[in-house]
This record gives C-alpha cells, sequence and structure tokens, in this order.
C-alpha cells in the first residue's frame, strides 16, 4: 500500500460518556493508546484530530469545532494532502478494538468504511475537496458524505466495539 497517515477522531465532547473518553480504560490501558497502537501499527504516521494530547501530533478539526467526526476527518485529509500521504486510516478515540490488519480490510477503489462504524475507514486524499464541499453545503452526517463519494462499506467479521458509556468498558 501507499503512504497512510493515521488519524486518531477525538474532537468529540463525550456527553454520553460524562468524562473524557480518550483517558478511560481498557484492559487496563487508556483507550488513546490501544487506538494509536493498532492505527500506529499500520501506518507511516500518527496524528490526534480535535484535541490537544500530549505525546501526539495534533491538529485542530477543520473547518472548526464541533462538526463531529467530519471535522475531524477533514483535518486528517487536509494534513495529509499537505505532507504527501495518499490516505488515512481513521477510528474514533472510542473504538479500541480495532484488527491489526484493517487497512488491507478497507483497501480497495475508493474510500471504505466499517459498516456499522463510519468513523472508521481508509480514505484516499483524493476525498478531501469532496469533503470541503460537503461540509460547506451543510452536510453533517459521515455516512451522509461518505455516500457521497461512493465508499464501499465493508462488515468485519467481528463487531468493533464503540465506547459511548461507562458500561460499555465492562
Amino acid at each position: 500500500m501507499t503512504e497512510i497517515l493515521g488519524a486518531i477522531l477525538a474532537g468529540g465532547q463525550a456527553r454520553r460518556f460524562g468524562s473524557d473518553k480518550a483517558h478511560a480504560t481498557w484492559r487496563g490501558r487508556r483507550l488513546i493508546d490501544h487506538v494509536a497502537d493498532a492505527l500506529g501499527g499500520q501506518t507511516t504516521a500518527l496524528i490526534v484530530c480535535g484535541r490537544k494530547e500530549p505525546g501526539f501530533g495534533c491538529v485542530a478539526d477543520l473547518p472548526a469545532p464541533g462538526l463531529g467526526p467530519l471535522g475531524g476527518l477533514h483535518a486528517a485529509l487536509v494534513f495529509a494532502e499537505t505532507h504527501g500521504f495518499a490516505h488515512v486510516l481513521s477510528a474514533g478515540v472510542d473504538c479500541p478494538d480495532l484488527p491489526a490488519d484493517l487497512a488491507l480490510r478497507l483497501a480497495g477503489e475508493g474510500a471504505g468504511i466499517v459498516a456499522d462504524q463510519p468513523v472508521v475507514g481508509l480514505w484516499p486524499v483524493t476525498a478531501c475537496a469532496d469533503l470541503a464541499e460537503f461540509i460547506e453545503s451543510g452536510g453533517r452526517a459521515l455516512y451522509g458524505f461518505a455516500d457521497s463519494i461512493g465508499a464501499r462499506r465493508i462488515r468485519l467479521a467481528a463487531r468493533l466495539l464503540n465506547v459511548n458509556r461507562p458500561e460499555d468498558l465492562a
């Protein structure tokens, strides 16, 4: 595969969770560390989008905070485009059990997303302008964007953990 940027989307406010999800622990480690290890093993470089996180390269959501995962994905695609990456492998900070071969599973023509978690995806940098236009026209749903660019929906054998509430960590 070509140069891939790993992007942890971490700009959410975690209202349902009640505290900072990135620092919540699962299996003895912070969620952000699980995601960083999984993405880092499959990518050339790794950034955190939507927050400042010590120990990581970080970028602000674009074009502004408060756009949910679209703002983080847009920031990652802009970063990737300006730094010579061909793709972005994205995941939310609340998805700690990513497979070690996620990029290969999502690889193919155009974008590929996990069918039941569109924040987990492999996005070509060529989608950057499309995402900017989608956001500018009022689009806010990640599935809506994915559908607008014809992203393939990939079903994984096992459902990924998506931590939304503290009890999801049990």
